[in-house]
């Protein structure tokens, strides 16, 4: 039987978290004889690569030949913002079950795109079954060490200025290593209250009126759902004012709440006056996108513990829990 020519002039596009387009260019003569496509894909390796996962190993895949450009789909081998190598051998089956095989196309690098919408979504519909109910609050708060604030006093002009989000949560979060924010805490303990004494970030709290991040004036987005292969799950939302650039760039790439009525941090008018809650079973990690001034609250020294256990500083993501992860790219 005559050869199969090499396939060549490979094309990547249509790219999402766990799905990719490809086509290539064959001689005429093969597009009628060939049955089968055998394509190997490989995950390219580097150092933030999460230890404890399962090895990656190469994958090879084998599909009827139809016709081309071809959707691959699959969340089993495909992650989120990942960087992959593809080629590509075409294959006629032969009678005796056998097959004649091309040569290996050359191989094309690409890159998995970030969980769109949809599957933020779906991510917030699970972390809705387990918010638990609502908790009153009236502070935001954030832990830092002694050294921080006393920078931000000396070289910032008093102003807590929004960094990058590091890579913790999920590895398709849109957020990570994008949006500009400051983060916040209000979780609060059920028996008193108020916040708790102990923190993974620092000694030193500030504290500011919930009403001076939080307010109509506000947009409130969900970002990301998570645990660290440990009991407790993390939820992120994002407050960011109407207009701003944070809430621009929320507004094309995360799901908006309702304010008033949602599972998670809610903001409502009684009585004449703002009144928040936050959900008990989860804890919030809430990044505020604008700038901070130290002089709209207050700081001190907490009581209790640095829990650096709890710190969530570029923590990744269980690829394996059932509550918190989706059926896309891990």
């Amino acid at each position: 039987m005559e050869l199969l020519s090499t396939p060549r002039s490979i094309e990547i596009n249509n790219i999402t978290c766990d799905s990719f387009r490809i086509s290539w260019a064959m001689d005429g003569g093969d597009l009628e004889r060939v049955t089968h496509y055998f394509i190997d894909l490989n995950k390219k390796e580097n150092k933030n690569s999460n230890k404890f996962k399962h090895r990656d190993v190469p994958t090879k895949l084998v599909a009827k030949a139809v016709p081309l450009p071809m959707t691959v789909r699959g969340h089993w081998f495909l992650s989120p913002r990942t960087e992959y190598s593809v080629a590509v051998q075409t294959a006629v089956k032969q009678s005796d079950g056998e097959y004649l095989v091309s040569g290996w196309s050359e191989t094309v690098e690409f890159c998995t795109g970030d969980y769109a919408k949809e599957h933020l979504a779906q991510l917030q519909e699970k972390a809705e079954l387990i918010a638990g109910r609502m908790l009153r609050f009236s502070v935001f708060y954030r832990n830092q060490h002694k050294e921080y604030f006393q920078h931000v006093r000396m070289h910032c002009g008093n102003m807590m200025k929004p960094s990058l989000k590091d890579n913790s949560g999920s590895h398709g979060s849109p957020t990570s290593g994008m949006l500009h924010g400051i983060f916040f805490s209000c979780n609060t303990e059920f028996n008193t209250g108020q916040p708790p004494q102990d923190s993974p970030y620092g000694r030193y709290r500030f504290q500011i009126p919930a009403q001076r991040l939080f307010s109509p004036n506000t947009n409130l987005y969900f970002a990301d759902f998570y645990c660290m292969y440990t009991a407790y799950h993390y939820v992120v939302l994002v407050l960011a004012p109407k207009g701003s650039p944070g809430d621009h760039f929320c507004r094309e790439r995360l799901p908006q709440l309702d304010i008033s009525c949602n599972k998670f941090l809610t903001c409502c008018m009684e009585d004449g006056e703002l009144v928040y809650h936050h959900a008990q079973d989860i804890i919030l990690e809430v990044i505020y996108t604008e700038p901070v001034d130290l002089s709209l609250g207050v700081l001190g020294e907490i009581s209790g513990h640095q829990l650096m256990s709890l710190s969530t500083a570029d923590a990744k993501k269980d690829p394996s829990c059932k509550t918190c992860n989706i059926s896309v790219g891990r």
